[in-house]
C-alpha cells in the first residue's frame, strides 16, 4: 500500500473533527433543554390547564388563545429531540474514529451493539471508551484521574436516563406538559460537561501520541544525508 494512501486513511480516521461535532451538539442539546424548562416554568402549567379544559382539542376562539403557546412548545420539543439524536450520532461517529485511530481494522459493529442492545448499553459504551483510552498509550500516572472522569460521566448519564425514563412518567400529572424541570436540566448539564471532558481528554491524548517526537541531541537518523568534505580538503587519514 502506498504511503500516500496510508496518510489519507490516517487523516480520515482522526477523531478531532468528530470530537468538535460532539461538543457543538452537546451545547445545542443543553440549550434546547434549558429553553424547554424555562417555557415549562413560565407557561407550561397554564397551558396544560387550558388544554385540559378544552379536552385537548381547542376550537374557534379557544384555539386562537393557545395556538401560539402550543406552537412554541412543539418547536421546543422537536429541538430537544433533534439535538439528542444529533448528540448520539456525533458521539458514535467519534467513538468509531477513536477506535480506528488506535487500530485501523477496528469494526464499527461493537460500537453500535454497545449502544443499542438493552442491558449491555448500561455499561458497554464506557468500557469501549476506556479501552480506546488504554489503546492510545497514555503516560504513566494518569489512570486514576481518567477513571474518575469516566465514572463521573457515566454515572451522571445513567442518572439522567433514570430521570427521563422512570421519574418523569411516574411523577407527571395533568397539570404538567412534560414534567421536565431544574433537576433534569442540572443532571443533563453535568452529564454534558463530563462527556465533553472525556472526549477532549481522549482526543488530545491520541493527537499527542501521533505527533512526531523531537530527536534527542546527537541522534543521527539512518537516512539523513551525510556531510561531504569540502572541495580541496584532504580526507582524514591521508597525507600528501
Amino acid at each position: 500500500m502506498a504511503r500516500g494512501e496510508n496518510n489519507v486513511r490516517h487523516t480520515q480516521a482522526s477523531p478531532a473533527r468528530a470530537a468538535f461535532a460532539v461538543h457543538v451538539t452537546l451545547v445545542a442539546q443543553v440549550l434546547s433543554l434549558g429553553a424547554l424548562v424555562i417555557f415549562e416554568r413560565a407557561r407550561g402549567r397554564d397551558l396544560a390547564v387550558q388544554l385540559a379544559a378544552f379536552g385537548g382539542r381547542p376550537t374557534g376562539a379557544d384555539a386562537e388563545a393557545v395556538v401560539g403557546a402550543v406552537t412554541v412548545f412543539a418547536v421546543l420539543m422537536m429541538l430537544v429531540a433533534g439535538t439528542s439524536i444529533a448528540v448520539a450520532a456525533a458521539y458514535v461517529t467519534w467513538l468509531v474514529r477513536v477506535r480506528q485511530a488506535n487500530d485501523r481494522s477496528a469494526a464499527t459493529g461493537p460500537v453500535a451493539a454497545a449502544w443499542l442492545i438493552p442491558g449491555i448499553n448500561l455499561i458497554a459504551p464506557a468500557v469501549l471508551v476506556d479501552e480506546a483510552w488504554r489503546g492510545a498509550r497514555p503516560p504513566a500516572g494518569r489512570r486514576g484521574r481518567w477513571l474518575a472522569l469516566l465514572t463521573g460521566w457515566w454515572l451522571s448519564w445513567l442518572a439522567m436516563l433514570v430521570l427521563v425514563t422512570v421519574r418523569l412518567p411516574l411523577g407527571s400529572s395533568e397539570l404538567d406538559l412534560t414534567g421536565v424541570g431544574m433537576l433534569e436540566l442540572s443532571c443533563s448539564t453535568l452529564a454534558a460537561l463530563l462527556c465533553a471532558a472525556t472526549v477532549r481528554e481522549l482526543t488530545r491524548l491520541q493527537r499527542g501520541s501521533r505527533a512526531p517526537r523531537p530527536a534527542e541531541p546527537g541522534t543521527v537518523h539512518a537516512f539523513s544525508p551525510q556531510p561531504h568534505p569540502a572541495s580541496g580538503s584532504t580526507p582524514i587519514g591521508r597525507t600528501g
